[in-house]
């Protein structure tokens, strides 16, 4: 075999790949990560001073620029977006009140034995999802809720990257009526690229009156955009498993040798990795069916919470682990059954399919 037959790339296979179980993956990695926060243990394994769950979180947005440019450019603007709302908002709202009024009240008995103020305290559960509607996490706590244990008053500190995936949808929606966009990589590959120098150079954010919240987005763009790029020279040239680990080795070279934006930097390479790799590594049949791995995203923190109010953690970090994941993946798969599929099926033709739809990075509450 020649050299340029074994580089030879074939069309990504949409339909049979392997996402569903890297997404499952990567969101239990965020759990794993959380858990260090949450039992009071520090901020657990890192690479280059981020945690396992930030990297968790690139490894979701490049996937989601890859997918999500792909719907942008099979569908309608109006389908777009109603498919966006339906892939994320429901399952959201449904995860503001089980926390505000099925785990904050749980969490109040367990403290202090009576639900004395639950109703009156501010923040007040009808304060906790009514400021939180909008995607971005205005409140992480409800009450005098979660004042015991290791992180107080905190909720769930992974809903706030819902907020930049969405406003990187936003992002691509506006892209795809420009005409460019849609015949080349060449304007994704520039924005991406100055998204990383944006990142690089972000220091001066809040000398010129930009926030913290700007310098989240700018850390996630560039993930994002990545995806995009790499699903535009994908569809030209296909994916290939040799030039996919070679493209995961350069990623980590690039996170290594470059502090705080290599991650940035290396964001189309990581995208082509784990794509490559989904196409040669199996998953079971009963995942690639069910895509629960957003719900065991927006529920992992406030079970790790209330399992650390039991005394989960007395019990060894690896049986809590163990624990909470349990219990996340029955509420994911409730998610998944009552919430998500249904908002999904309802928004798409009669019969059509569910196709990959990846959602929602985790992260803690400081950042990525």
């Amino acid at each position: 075999m020649t050299l340029s037959a074994a580089l030879r790339g074939t069309p990504y296979p949409f339909r049979r790949n392997s996402l569903n179980l890297f997404r499952l993956i990567l969101a239990a990695l965020v759990l794993f990560a959380h858990s260090w926060y949450v039992a009071g243990h520090g901020s657990g394994p890192s690479i280059q001073g981020e945690n396992l769950g930030g990297w968790a979180v690139a490894g979701f947005f490049v996937l989601s620029g890859f997918l999500i440019t792909r719907s942008r450019l099979r569908t309608s603007p109006g389908e777009y977006l109603l498919h966006r709302v339906a892939r994320i908002y429901p399952a959201f709202v449904v995860v503001l009140v089980v926390t505000a009024f099925v785990f904050a009240p749980a969490a109040l008995l367990i403290e202090q034995g009576s639900l004395a103020g639950f109703f009156t305290t501010p923040i007040t559960p009808f304060q906790y999802v009514w400021g939180n509607l909008a995607l971005y996490i205005d409140h992480y706590s409800i009450g005098a809720t979660l004042q015991s244990v290791p992180y107080p008053g905190a909720w769930n500190g992974s809903l706030w990257t819902l907020f930049y995936e969405f406003l990187c949808y936003i992002v691509i929606w506006v892209l795809g009526f420009v005409a460019v966009f849609r015949r080349s990589p060449i304007l994704v590959g520039v924005l991406w690229a100055l998204s990383v120098a944006m990142y690089a150079l972000i220091g001066g954010a809040q000398r010129v009156g930009l926030d913290v919240s700007f310098e989240l987005f700018a850390r996630l763009l560039p993930f994002f955009l990545g995806g995009s790029l790499m699903f535009f020279l994908i569809e030209k040239w296909g994916v290939n498993r040799l030039l996919g680990i070679a493209a995961l080795v350069a990623a980590v070279a690039f996170i290594w040798l470059i502090p705080r934006w290599g991650g940035q930097a290396s964001a189309p390479l990581l995208a082509y990795g784990l794509l490559s790799l989904s196409t040669w590594i199996p998953q079971p049949s009963w995942v690639a069916r069910n895509d629960v791995s957003y719900g065991f995203y927006i529920y992992a923190w406030p079970v790790q919470q209330l399992v650390v109010l039991v005394g989960g953690v007395a019990l060894g970090m690896p049986i809590y682990i163990l624990i909470t994941i349990i219990a996340t993946f029955a509420l994911a798969w409730l998610s998944w059954v009552l919430i998500e599929r249904p908002a999904m099926l309802r928004v798409r033709p009669k019969g059509g399919h569910l196709r990959p739809e990846p959602v929602g990075p985790p992260g803690d509450i400081q950042g990525v």
